[in-house]
Protein backbone atom coordinates (compact mmCIF):
# COMPACT_ATOMS: atom_id res chain seq x y z
CA UNK A 1 0.00 0.00 0.00
CA UNK A 2 1.54 3.09 -0.90
CA UNK A 3 1.68 5.75 1.89
CA UNK A 4 0.21 9.53 1.47
CA UNK A 5 0.62 12.67 2.94
CA UNK A 6 -2.07 14.43 5.22
CA UNK A 7 -3.10 16.30 1.95
CA UNK A 8 -3.83 12.72 0.26
CA UNK A 9 -0.60 12.94 -1.95
CA UNK A 10 1.70 10.09 -2.69
CA UNK A 11 5.29 10.36 -0.60
CA UNK A 12 7.57 9.44 -3.52
CA UNK A 13 10.28 6.56 -2.04
CA UNK A 14 13.70 6.54 -2.35
CA UNK A 15 14.59 3.87 -5.01
CA UNK A 16 13.85 0.97 -2.54
CA UNK A 17 11.99 -2.15 -2.50
CA UNK A 18 9.94 -1.70 0.36
CA UNK A 19 6.76 -1.15 -1.48
CA UNK A 20 7.26 -4.47 -3.81
CA UNK A 21 7.85 -6.40 -0.44
CA UNK A 22 5.03 -4.71 0.84
CA UNK A 23 2.44 -5.65 -1.43
CA UNK A 24 3.84 -8.96 -1.74
CA UNK A 25 2.53 -9.70 2.00
CA UNK A 26 -0.07 -7.89 1.86
CA UNK A 27 -3.54 -9.35 3.36
CA UNK A 28 -6.94 -7.36 3.50
CA UNK A 29 -7.34 -5.10 6.41
CA UNK A 30 -10.94 -6.05 7.09
CA UNK A 31 -12.88 -9.07 7.70
CA UNK A 32 -16.47 -7.65 7.69
CA UNK A 33 -19.33 -7.21 4.44
CA UNK A 34 -20.00 -2.87 3.81
CA UNK A 35 -22.29 -2.67 5.65
CA UNK A 36 -20.53 -4.14 8.69
CA UNK A 37 -21.22 -7.44 9.96
CA UNK A 38 -18.62 -9.96 10.53
CA UNK A 39 -17.50 -12.79 8.01
CA UNK A 40 -16.48 -15.94 9.20
CA UNK A 41 -13.19 -17.50 7.44
CA UNK A 42 -14.95 -20.01 5.62
CA UNK A 43 -18.69 -21.36 5.13
CA UNK A 44 -19.06 -24.93 4.77
CA UNK A 45 -22.48 -27.42 5.17
CA UNK A 46 -22.49 -26.99 8.55
CA UNK A 47 -23.60 -23.60 8.53
CA UNK A 48 -26.87 -24.77 6.34
CA UNK A 49 -27.59 -27.99 8.41
CA UNK A 50 -31.21 -27.07 9.16
CA UNK A 51 -32.48 -25.31 6.25
CA UNK A 52 -35.36 -26.70 4.10
CA UNK A 53 -34.87 -26.04 1.08
CA UNK A 54 -38.52 -26.32 -0.32
CA UNK A 55 -39.45 -23.81 2.05
CA UNK A 56 -36.92 -21.59 2.59
CA UNK A 57 -34.85 -21.30 -0.71
CA UNK A 58 -37.00 -23.52 -3.77
CA UNK A 59 -36.30 -22.65 -6.94
CA UNK A 60 -36.06 -20.42 -9.68
CA UNK A 61 -40.25 -19.06 -10.52
CA UNK A 62 -41.44 -21.01 -7.13
CA UNK A 63 -42.36 -19.67 -3.74
CA UNK A 64 -40.44 -18.08 -1.80
CA UNK A 65 -38.97 -16.91 -4.83
CA UNK A 66 -35.61 -16.71 -3.08
CA UNK A 67 -33.67 -17.87 -6.33
CA UNK A 68 -35.59 -15.76 -8.67
CA UNK A 69 -38.96 -15.10 -9.61
CA UNK A 70 -38.81 -16.72 -13.43
CA UNK A 71 -37.66 -19.86 -13.51
CA UNK A 72 -35.57 -19.76 -16.80
CA UNK A 73 -34.19 -16.15 -15.55
CA UNK A 74 -32.00 -14.87 -18.45
CA UNK A 75 -32.04 -17.87 -20.60
CA UNK A 76 -36.10 -16.67 -21.37
CA UNK A 77 -34.76 -13.34 -21.78
CA UNK A 78 -32.43 -10.73 -20.72
CA UNK A 79 -32.97 -8.06 -18.60
CA UNK A 80 -33.60 -4.28 -19.71
CA UNK A 81 -30.40 -2.71 -20.92
CA UNK A 82 -31.34 1.19 -20.23
CA UNK A 83 -29.47 4.08 -19.89
CA UNK A 84 -30.41 7.12 -17.86
CA UNK A 85 -30.70 9.96 -20.16
CA UNK A 86 -32.28 13.47 -19.12
CA UNK A 87 -30.12 16.36 -20.58
CA UNK A 88 -30.70 20.18 -21.64
CA UNK A 89 -33.90 20.48 -23.30
CA UNK A 90 -36.44 18.34 -24.35
CA UNK A 91 -35.22 18.05 -28.14
CA UNK A 92 -31.81 17.79 -26.70
CA UNK A 93 -32.90 14.74 -24.59
CA UNK A 94 -34.68 13.38 -27.31
CA UNK A 95 -31.76 13.45 -29.33
CA UNK A 96 -29.49 10.91 -26.73
CA UNK A 97 -32.44 8.82 -26.08
CA UNK A 98 -31.77 8.35 -30.21
CA UNK A 99 -28.33 7.78 -30.15
CA UNK A 100 -28.40 4.99 -27.34
CA UNK A 101 -30.86 3.47 -29.12
CA UNK A 102 -29.23 2.88 -32.24
CA UNK A 103 -26.11 1.25 -30.05
CA UNK A 104 -28.13 -1.59 -28.42
CA UNK A 105 -30.20 0.00 -25.92
CA UNK A 106 -33.70 -1.88 -25.11
CA UNK A 107 -35.45 0.33 -23.32
CA UNK A 108 -36.07 4.34 -22.72
CA UNK A 109 -34.97 6.03 -19.26
CA UNK A 110 -35.61 9.66 -18.74
CA UNK A 111 -34.94 11.64 -15.73
CA UNK A 112 -35.98 14.56 -14.78
CA UNK A 113 -34.14 17.47 -13.90
CA UNK A 114 -34.51 19.17 -10.08
CA UNK A 115 -36.52 22.26 -11.17
CA UNK A 116 -39.24 19.61 -12.73
CA UNK A 117 -39.12 17.17 -9.57
CA UNK A 118 -39.35 20.46 -7.41
CA UNK A 119 -42.77 21.06 -9.45
CA UNK A 120 -41.44 24.25 -11.05
CA UNK A 121 -42.25 25.46 -14.77
CA UNK A 122 -39.50 25.96 -16.68
CA UNK A 123 -39.94 30.11 -16.68
CA UNK A 124 -39.67 30.17 -13.04
CA UNK A 125 -37.41 32.46 -11.04
CA UNK A 126 -35.45 29.96 -9.21
CA UNK A 127 -35.76 27.38 -12.34
CA UNK A 128 -34.61 29.30 -15.45
CA UNK A 129 -30.47 29.01 -14.53
CA UNK A 130 -30.86 25.34 -14.08
CA UNK A 131 -33.28 24.15 -16.52
CA UNK A 132 -32.02 21.07 -17.62
CA UNK A 133 -28.38 21.12 -15.71
CA UNK A 134 -29.61 17.69 -14.13
CA UNK A 135 -32.33 16.03 -16.29
CA UNK A 136 -35.04 17.65 -18.50
CA UNK A 137 -37.91 19.77 -17.55
CA UNK A 138 -41.41 18.64 -18.82
CA UNK A 139 -43.42 22.33 -18.16
CA UNK A 140 -46.38 21.14 -20.69
CA UNK A 141 -47.45 18.47 -22.72
CA UNK A 142 -45.81 20.28 -25.80
CA UNK A 143 -42.26 19.40 -24.03
CA UNK A 144 -43.71 15.83 -23.69
CA UNK A 145 -44.64 16.04 -27.52
CA UNK A 146 -41.31 16.86 -28.11
CA UNK A 147 -39.46 14.38 -26.28
CA UNK A 148 -41.89 11.37 -27.41
CA UNK A 149 -42.30 12.37 -31.17
CA UNK A 150 -41.87 9.67 -33.95
CA UNK A 151 -41.40 7.16 -30.81
CA UNK A 152 -44.29 4.21 -31.72
CA UNK A 153 -45.44 4.45 -27.71
CA UNK A 154 -47.24 0.71 -27.94
CA UNK A 155 -43.71 -0.76 -28.73
CA UNK A 156 -41.45 0.68 -26.32
CA UNK A 157 -41.01 0.33 -22.51
CA UNK A 158 -40.44 3.81 -21.35
CA UNK A 159 -38.99 4.32 -18.21
CA UNK A 160 -40.25 7.77 -17.06
CA UNK A 161 -38.00 8.72 -13.93
CA UNK A 162 -40.13 11.40 -12.29
CA UNK A 163 -39.74 10.53 -8.29
CA UNK A 164 -41.47 13.43 -6.82
CA UNK A 165 -45.40 14.77 -6.44
CA UNK A 166 -44.48 15.94 -9.94
CA UNK A 167 -44.85 12.46 -11.00
CA UNK A 168 -48.70 13.05 -11.13
CA UNK A 169 -48.22 15.61 -13.41
CA UNK A 170 -45.95 13.64 -15.86
CA UNK A 171 -48.36 10.87 -15.78
CA UNK A 172 -51.18 13.08 -16.84
CA UNK A 173 -49.09 14.34 -19.77
CA UNK A 174 -47.61 11.18 -20.48
CA UNK A 175 -51.74 9.97 -21.09
CA UNK A 176 -52.44 13.28 -22.82
CA UNK A 177 -49.59 12.75 -25.19
CA UNK A 178 -50.62 8.99 -25.96
CA UNK A 179 -54.18 9.61 -26.37
CA UNK A 180 -54.13 12.11 -28.40
CA UNK A 181 -51.75 10.25 -30.70
CA UNK A 182 -54.40 7.60 -31.29
CA UNK A 183 -52.63 4.75 -28.41
CA UNK A 184 -54.57 2.28 -26.60
CA UNK A 185 -53.74 3.42 -22.63
CA UNK A 186 -54.01 -0.50 -22.10
CA UNK A 187 -51.18 -1.63 -24.69
CA UNK A 188 -48.95 0.67 -23.41
CA UNK A 189 -45.71 -0.59 -21.82
CA UNK A 190 -43.31 1.21 -19.28
CA UNK A 191 -42.91 2.46 -16.04
CA UNK A 192 -43.07 5.82 -13.62
CA UNK A 193 -40.82 5.66 -10.64
CA UNK A 194 -43.65 7.93 -8.93
CA UNK A 195 -42.52 7.67 -5.41
CA UNK A 196 -42.70 11.07 -3.48
CA UNK A 197 -42.85 9.72 0.01
CA UNK A 198 -39.10 8.62 -0.23
CA UNK A 199 -37.95 12.02 -2.64
CA UNK A 200 -38.49 14.19 0.96
CA UNK A 201 -34.77 12.83 1.16
CA UNK A 202 -33.12 14.02 -1.67
CA UNK A 203 -33.64 17.39 -1.62
CA UNK A 204 -37.10 17.89 -1.88
CA UNK A 205 -38.86 18.21 1.00
CA UNK A 206 -40.94 21.44 0.56
CA UNK A 207 -41.87 19.30 -3.10
CA UNK A 208 -43.35 16.29 -1.28
CA UNK A 209 -45.05 16.96 2.01
CA UNK A 210 -46.40 13.25 3.19
CA UNK A 211 -49.94 13.62 3.38
CA UNK A 212 -49.63 15.06 -0.05
CA UNK A 213 -47.10 12.52 -1.69
CA UNK A 214 -49.54 9.35 -0.11
CA UNK A 215 -52.23 11.32 -2.08
CA UNK A 216 -50.84 11.65 -5.66
CA UNK A 217 -47.99 8.89 -5.23
CA UNK A 218 -51.78 6.49 -4.95
CA UNK A 219 -53.96 8.60 -7.37
CA UNK A 220 -51.32 7.17 -10.06
CA UNK A 221 -51.43 3.89 -8.96
CA UNK A 222 -54.99 3.42 -8.35
CA UNK A 223 -55.40 5.26 -12.27
CA UNK A 224 -52.67 3.06 -13.81
CA UNK A 225 -54.47 -0.34 -11.74
CA UNK A 226 -57.83 0.54 -13.40
CA UNK A 227 -56.88 2.02 -16.79
CA UNK A 228 -53.33 1.00 -17.95
CA UNK A 229 -52.93 -3.21 -16.87
CA UNK A 230 -49.28 -3.15 -18.60
CA UNK A 231 -48.13 -0.06 -16.89
CA UNK A 232 -45.70 -0.42 -13.49
CA UNK A 233 -47.32 2.72 -11.73
CA UNK A 234 -44.69 2.93 -8.72
CA UNK A 235 -41.03 2.02 -8.85
CA UNK A 236 -40.20 2.66 -4.87
CA UNK A 237 -36.43 3.88 -4.84
CA UNK A 238 -34.69 2.12 -2.54
CA UNK A 239 -31.49 3.16 -4.39
CA UNK A 240 -31.99 6.87 -3.23
CA UNK A 241 -32.54 5.64 0.59
CA UNK A 242 -29.04 3.50 0.31
CA UNK A 243 -27.17 7.08 -1.30
CA UNK A 244 -27.62 8.83 2.13
CA UNK A 245 -25.28 6.19 3.44
CA UNK A 246 -27.31 3.46 5.07
CA UNK A 247 -26.59 -0.22 5.45
CA UNK A 248 -28.14 -2.81 3.08
CA UNK A 249 -30.64 -4.08 5.21
CA UNK A 250 -31.84 -0.73 5.89
CA UNK A 251 -31.94 -0.21 2.49
CA UNK A 252 -34.96 -2.78 2.58
CA UNK A 253 -36.32 -2.46 5.36
CA UNK A 254 -37.30 1.24 4.75
CA UNK A 255 -38.11 0.61 1.59
CA UNK A 256 -40.60 -2.33 2.26
CA UNK A 257 -41.69 0.32 5.20
CA UNK A 258 -42.46 2.62 2.42
CA UNK A 259 -44.39 0.34 -0.05
CA UNK A 260 -46.63 -0.57 2.97
CA UNK A 261 -47.54 3.16 2.98
CA UNK A 262 -48.82 2.97 -0.38
CA UNK A 263 -50.26 -0.26 -0.16
CA UNK A 264 -52.15 0.33 2.76
CA UNK A 265 -53.51 3.54 0.92
CA UNK A 266 -54.81 1.28 -1.92
CA UNK A 267 -56.74 -1.07 0.28
CA UNK A 268 -58.18 2.06 2.01
CA UNK A 269 -59.80 2.72 -1.37
CA UNK A 270 -61.22 -0.61 -1.95
CA UNK A 271 -58.54 -2.24 -4.06
CA UNK A 272 -57.54 -5.76 -3.24
CA UNK A 273 -54.19 -6.96 -2.72
CA UNK A 274 -54.19 -9.01 -6.09
CA UNK A 275 -55.19 -6.03 -8.12
CA UNK A 276 -52.54 -3.82 -7.57
CA UNK A 277 -49.40 -5.51 -6.30
CA UNK A 278 -48.19 -7.58 -9.20
CA UNK A 279 -47.32 -3.85 -11.09
CA UNK A 280 -45.52 -3.05 -7.78
CA UNK A 281 -41.84 -2.35 -8.37
CA UNK A 282 -38.40 -1.67 -6.69
CA UNK A 283 -35.38 0.79 -7.76
CA UNK A 284 -32.32 -1.22 -5.86
CA UNK A 285 -28.97 0.30 -5.85
CA UNK A 286 -26.10 -2.49 -6.30
CA UNK A 287 -23.13 -1.19 -4.52
CA UNK A 288 -19.55 -2.45 -4.55
CA UNK A 289 -19.33 -5.40 -1.91
CA UNK A 290 -20.54 -8.07 -5.21
CA UNK A 291 -21.55 -10.78 -2.45
CA UNK A 292 -23.39 -8.60 -0.07
CA UNK A 293 -25.44 -7.03 -2.54
CA UNK A 294 -26.54 -10.27 -4.40
CA UNK A 295 -27.34 -11.74 -0.38
CA UNK A 296 -29.33 -8.48 0.20
CA UNK A 297 -32.02 -8.83 -3.09
CA UNK A 298 -32.08 -12.84 -2.71
CA UNK A 299 -33.02 -11.82 1.08
CA UNK A 300 -35.64 -9.27 -0.63
CA UNK A 301 -37.13 -11.57 -3.08
CA UNK A 302 -37.62 -14.05 -0.26
CA UNK A 303 -39.05 -11.11 2.44
CA UNK A 304 -40.98 -9.61 -0.14
CA UNK A 305 -43.06 -12.58 -0.76
CA UNK A 306 -43.75 -13.90 2.60
CA UNK A 307 -44.82 -10.29 3.71
CA UNK A 308 -46.91 -9.94 0.56
CA UNK A 309 -48.43 -13.88 1.71
CA UNK A 310 -48.65 -13.69 5.00
CA UNK A 311 -49.56 -10.24 5.96
CA UNK A 312 -51.41 -8.91 3.06
CA UNK A 313 -53.08 -12.27 2.10
CA UNK A 314 -52.03 -12.28 -1.47
CA UNK A 315 -53.36 -15.29 -3.65
CA UNK A 316 -51.67 -14.60 -7.29
CA UNK A 317 -48.17 -15.72 -7.05
CA UNK A 318 -47.54 -12.50 -9.23
CA UNK A 319 -47.92 -10.07 -6.40
CA UNK A 320 -45.30 -12.07 -4.14
CA UNK A 321 -42.87 -11.68 -6.71
CA UNK A 322 -39.77 -8.75 -6.11
CA UNK A 323 -39.65 -6.58 -9.18
CA UNK A 324 -36.38 -4.43 -9.30
CA UNK A 325 -34.39 -2.22 -11.43
CA UNK A 326 -30.68 -1.37 -10.39
CA UNK A 327 -28.92 1.55 -10.31
CA UNK A 328 -25.40 0.94 -9.83
CA UNK A 329 -24.21 2.48 -6.86
CA UNK A 330 -23.60 6.32 -7.27
CA UNK A 331 -22.14 7.29 -4.37
CA UNK A 332 -19.59 4.76 -4.56
CA UNK A 333 -17.95 6.43 -7.72
CA UNK A 334 -15.40 9.12 -6.99
CA UNK A 335 -13.56 12.19 -9.14
CA UNK A 336 -9.93 11.12 -8.29
CA UNK A 337 -8.84 8.49 -11.01
CA UNK A 338 -11.88 8.79 -12.47
CA UNK A 339 -11.30 5.69 -15.21
CA UNK A 340 -11.62 3.48 -12.02
CA UNK A 341 -15.41 4.41 -12.02
CA UNK A 342 -15.68 1.89 -14.82
CA UNK A 343 -14.53 -0.60 -12.77
CA UNK A 344 -16.55 -0.06 -9.55
CA UNK A 345 -19.86 -0.07 -12.52
CA UNK A 346 -18.81 -3.37 -13.85
CA UNK A 347 -18.43 -4.66 -10.31
CA UNK A 348 -21.90 -3.12 -9.65
CA UNK A 349 -23.47 -4.52 -12.91
CA UNK A 350 -22.35 -7.58 -12.44
CA UNK A 351 -23.87 -8.22 -8.97
CA UNK A 352 -27.13 -6.81 -10.04
CA UNK A 353 -27.16 -9.66 -12.66
CA UNK A 354 -26.44 -12.24 -10.52
CA UNK A 355 -28.91 -11.14 -7.90
CA UNK A 356 -31.41 -11.75 -11.43
CA UNK A 357 -32.08 -7.83 -12.23
CA UNK A 358 -35.05 -7.15 -14.62
CA UNK A 359 -33.65 -3.89 -15.61
CA UNK A 360 -30.32 -2.17 -14.80
CA UNK A 361 -28.71 0.92 -15.33
CA UNK A 362 -25.22 1.16 -15.20
CA UNK A 363 -23.58 4.80 -14.17
CA UNK A 364 -21.38 6.74 -16.19
CA UNK A 365 -17.76 6.84 -14.90
CA UNK A 366 -18.03 10.70 -15.59
CA UNK A 367 -20.99 11.19 -12.98
CA UNK A 368 -19.00 12.60 -10.00
CA UNK A 369 -18.08 15.44 -12.38
CA UNK A 370 -21.24 15.93 -15.01
CA UNK A 371 -24.24 14.64 -16.84
CA UNK A 372 -22.98 11.98 -18.72
CA UNK A 373 -21.19 12.58 -21.82
CA UNK A 374 -21.95 10.68 -25.11
CA UNK A 375 -19.19 8.58 -24.76
CA UNK A 376 -19.50 7.67 -21.31
CA UNK A 377 -23.14 7.11 -21.75
CA UNK A 378 -21.42 4.85 -24.66
CA UNK A 379 -18.94 2.82 -22.39
CA UNK A 380 -21.73 2.53 -19.77
CA UNK A 381 -24.14 0.56 -22.10
CA UNK A 382 -21.59 -1.32 -23.57
CA UNK A 383 -20.61 -2.78 -19.45
CA UNK A 384 -24.10 -4.09 -19.82
CA UNK A 385 -23.64 -5.63 -23.38
CA UNK A 386 -20.89 -7.05 -22.41
CA UNK A 387 -22.00 -8.96 -19.13
CA UNK A 388 -24.85 -10.08 -21.20
CA UNK A 389 -23.43 -11.84 -24.18
CA UNK A 390 -19.32 -12.24 -23.34
CA UNK A 391 -19.30 -13.30 -19.35
CA UNK A 392 -21.97 -16.07 -19.00
CA UNK A 393 -23.22 -15.37 -16.26
CA UNK A 394 -27.07 -15.49 -17.83
CA UNK A 395 -26.62 -19.33 -18.69
CA UNK A 396 -27.89 -20.25 -15.42
CA UNK A 397 -30.62 -18.97 -12.91
CA UNK A 398 -29.32 -17.86 -9.75
CA UNK A 399 -25.48 -18.76 -10.05
CA UNK A 400 -24.47 -18.21 -6.90
CA UNK A 401 -27.42 -20.47 -4.98
CA UNK A 402 -26.28 -22.97 -3.04
CA UNK A 403 -22.84 -21.07 -2.22
CA UNK A 404 -22.56 -21.62 1.70
CA UNK A 405 -21.03 -18.43 1.90
CA UNK A 406 -24.22 -16.50 -0.30
CA UNK A 407 -26.80 -19.05 1.34
CA UNK A 408 -25.40 -17.91 4.92
CA UNK A 409 -25.02 -13.43 3.91
CA UNK A 410 -28.62 -14.01 2.40
CA UNK A 411 -29.85 -15.66 5.83
CA UNK A 412 -27.87 -12.42 7.74
CA UNK A 413 -29.72 -9.88 5.49
CA UNK A 414 -32.91 -10.88 6.01
CA UNK A 415 -32.56 -11.36 9.60
CA UNK A 416 -31.25 -7.94 10.18
CA UNK A 417 -33.32 -6.34 7.71
CA UNK A 418 -36.46 -7.73 10.05
CA UNK A 419 -34.80 -6.32 12.85
CA UNK A 420 -35.07 -2.98 11.32
CA UNK A 421 -38.74 -3.46 10.54
CA UNK A 422 -39.52 -4.26 13.95
CA UNK A 423 -37.96 -0.90 14.45
CA UNK A 424 -39.99 0.87 12.15
CA UNK A 425 -43.23 -1.07 13.70
CA UNK A 426 -42.34 -0.15 17.42
CA UNK A 427 -42.73 3.48 16.51
CA UNK A 428 -45.83 3.23 14.68
CA UNK A 429 -45.20 2.47 11.35
CA UNK A 430 -43.26 4.11 8.41
CA UNK A 431 -45.57 7.33 8.36
CA UNK A 432 -45.29 7.54 12.02
CA UNK A 433 -40.61 7.49 11.77
CA UNK A 434 -40.93 10.31 9.08
CA UNK A 435 -43.57 12.52 10.94
CA UNK A 436 -41.88 12.47 14.40
CA UNK A 437 -38.04 11.83 12.03
CA UNK A 438 -36.71 9.51 13.66
CA UNK A 439 -35.94 8.19 9.69
CA UNK A 440 -33.62 11.61 9.26
CA UNK A 441 -31.61 10.53 12.34
CA UNK A 442 -31.31 7.37 10.93
CA UNK A 443 -29.98 8.98 7.48
CA UNK A 444 -27.39 11.46 9.51
CA UNK A 445 -26.62 8.61 11.64
CA UNK A 446 -25.23 6.35 9.43
CA UNK A 447 -23.91 8.96 6.50
CA UNK A 448 -21.77 10.54 9.54
CA UNK A 449 -20.37 6.71 10.64
CA UNK A 450 -19.72 6.33 6.74
CA UNK A 451 -17.47 8.92 6.67
CA UNK A 452 -15.99 8.26 10.06
CA UNK A 453 -14.92 4.93 8.06
CA UNK A 454 -13.51 6.97 5.25
CA UNK A 455 -11.43 9.13 7.05
CA UNK A 456 -9.75 6.41 9.64
CA UNK A 457 -9.17 4.07 6.40
CA UNK A 458 -11.35 1.19 7.99
CA UNK A 459 -13.08 1.63 4.54
CA UNK A 460 -10.16 2.13 1.62
CA UNK A 461 -11.34 3.76 -1.61
CA UNK A 462 -8.72 3.62 -4.56
CA UNK A 463 -7.42 7.15 -5.40
CA UNK A 464 -9.42 8.64 -2.15
CA UNK A 465 -7.49 7.24 0.60
CA UNK A 466 -4.90 4.53 -0.44
CA UNK A 467 -3.36 4.17 -4.11
CA UNK A 468 -3.32 8.23 -4.87
CA UNK A 469 -1.84 10.32 -6.82
CA UNK A 470 -1.82 13.97 -8.05
CA UNK A 471 -5.18 15.82 -7.91
CA UNK A 472 -6.59 15.68 -11.88
CA UNK A 473 -7.33 18.74 -13.84
CA UNK A 474 -9.15 17.40 -16.70
CA UNK A 475 -11.73 14.68 -17.34
CA UNK A 476 -10.53 11.83 -19.66
CA UNK A 477 -13.28 12.07 -22.07
CA UNK A 478 -13.93 15.25 -21.60
CA UNK A 479 -17.31 17.04 -19.58
CA UNK A 480 -20.79 17.61 -21.20
CA UNK A 481 -21.78 20.89 -21.71
CA UNK A 482 -25.25 22.10 -21.40
CA UNK A 483 -26.65 24.76 -24.44
CA UNK A 484 -27.28 27.70 -22.89
CA UNK A 485 -29.29 28.37 -26.02
CA UNK A 486 -31.66 25.30 -25.84
CA UNK A 487 -32.48 26.04 -22.37
CA UNK A 488 -32.83 29.84 -23.28
CA UNK A 489 -35.02 28.74 -25.90
CA UNK A 490 -37.20 26.67 -23.87
CA UNK A 491 -37.76 29.00 -21.30
CA UNK A 492 -39.01 31.50 -23.83
CA UNK A 493 -41.13 28.76 -25.30
CA UNK A 494 -42.49 28.23 -21.77
CA UNK A 495 -43.64 32.09 -21.39
CA UNK A 496 -44.75 32.26 -25.34
CA UNK A 497 -47.50 29.27 -24.39
CA UNK A 498 -48.61 31.26 -21.27
CA UNK A 499 -48.89 34.52 -23.39
CA UNK A 500 -51.11 32.72 -26.11
CA UNK A 501 -53.35 29.71 -24.56
CA UNK A 502 -56.75 30.25 -23.83
CA UNK A 503 -57.12 31.46 -19.99
CA UNK A 504 -60.56 30.78 -20.01
CA UNK A 505 -60.26 26.68 -21.31
CA UNK A 506 -57.87 26.64 -18.71
CA UNK A 507 -59.25 28.29 -15.66
CA UNK A 508 -62.60 25.91 -16.02
CA UNK A 509 -59.90 22.83 -16.19
CA UNK A 510 -57.91 24.43 -13.02
CA UNK A 511 -61.39 24.95 -11.15
CA UNK A 512 -62.63 21.17 -12.40
CA UNK A 513 -59.06 20.19 -10.52
CA UNK A 514 -59.46 21.57 -7.55
CA UNK A 515 -63.03 20.51 -7.04
CA UNK A 516 -61.48 16.63 -7.52
CA UNK A 517 -58.87 17.47 -4.74
CA UNK A 518 -61.38 18.74 -2.40
CA UNK A 519 -63.93 16.14 -3.06
CA UNK A 520 -61.26 13.27 -2.32
CA UNK A 521 -61.55 12.03 -6.45
CA UNK A 522 -58.69 10.59 -8.22
CA UNK A 523 -57.17 14.14 -9.82
CA UNK A 524 -55.14 12.34 -12.54
CA UNK A 525 -58.37 12.42 -15.19
CA UNK A 526 -58.51 16.11 -13.78
CA UNK A 527 -54.79 16.68 -14.53
CA UNK A 528 -55.10 14.80 -17.63
CA UNK A 529 -57.54 17.47 -19.12
CA UNK A 530 -55.98 20.70 -17.65
CA UNK A 531 -52.71 19.41 -19.33
CA UNK A 532 -54.52 19.08 -22.34
CA UNK A 533 -55.93 23.02 -22.78
CA UNK A 534 -51.86 23.52 -21.90
CA UNK A 535 -52.12 23.65 -18.13
CA UNK A 536 -48.35 23.67 -16.93
CA UNK A 537 -46.51 21.19 -14.16
CA UNK A 538 -46.40 24.54 -11.60
CA UNK A 539 -50.27 25.40 -12.19
CA UNK A 540 -51.40 21.58 -11.82
CA UNK A 541 -49.16 20.68 -8.85
CA UNK A 542 -49.68 24.33 -7.36
CA UNK A 543 -53.26 24.00 -7.09
CA UNK A 544 -53.28 20.64 -5.84
CA UNK A 545 -50.93 21.73 -2.90
CA UNK A 546 -53.30 25.12 -2.29
CA UNK A 547 -55.93 22.82 -1.64
CA UNK A 548 -54.28 20.30 0.78
CA UNK A 549 -52.98 23.61 2.88
CA UNK A 550 -49.39 24.07 1.35
CA UNK A 551 -48.16 27.45 -0.67
CA UNK A 552 -49.04 27.44 -4.20
CA UNK A 553 -45.39 27.29 -5.08
CA UNK A 554 -43.65 25.00 -2.94
CA UNK A 555 -40.30 27.85 -3.37
CA UNK A 556 -43.26 30.62 -1.94
CA UNK A 557 -41.87 33.59 -4.50
CA UNK A 558 -44.89 33.24 -6.74
CA UNK A 559 -49.10 32.73 -6.25
CA UNK A 560 -51.37 31.15 -8.24
CA UNK A 561 -52.72 32.80 -11.67
CA UNK A 562 -56.06 31.11 -10.79
CA UNK A 563 -57.06 33.04 -7.10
Amino acid sequence: MKQTNGAGAEIPRQGNWEDYIRAYYEKPSSFKSWSGYDLKEIYTPKDRSDVNYEKDVADAGTYPFTRGIHANMFRGRLWTRREVVGIGSPSDTHARLKYLSQHGGSGLNTIADVTYEMGLDADHPWAVDEVGLTGVNITSVRDMETLTRDIPLDKVSWSLITASTAAAATMAQYIAVAQDAGYDLGRLRGSIQNDPIHFRYCGFRPACPLDLSIKLGSDVMEYCTRNMPKWYYTTVNMYDLREQGITAPQEVAFGFGIAMCYMDELIRRGLDIDEFAPRFTFYVSCHVDIFEEVAKIRAARRMWARLMKEKYSAKDPRSMQFRFAVHTAGCSLVPQQPFNNMIRVAYEALAAVLGGVQSLHCCSYDEPMCLPTEKAHLQALRTQQILAYETGVTNVADPLGGSYYVESLTDKLEEESLKVMKQVEAIGGMEEAIRTEWLDRQFESEAVKRQKELDSGEKLTVGVNVFTTEQETTTPLGVQRISATSAKQQVEEVRELKRTRNMDSLKDAIRRLRDNAGEGKNVIPAMVEATRVFGTTGELLGTVREVFGYPYDPMESITSPFN
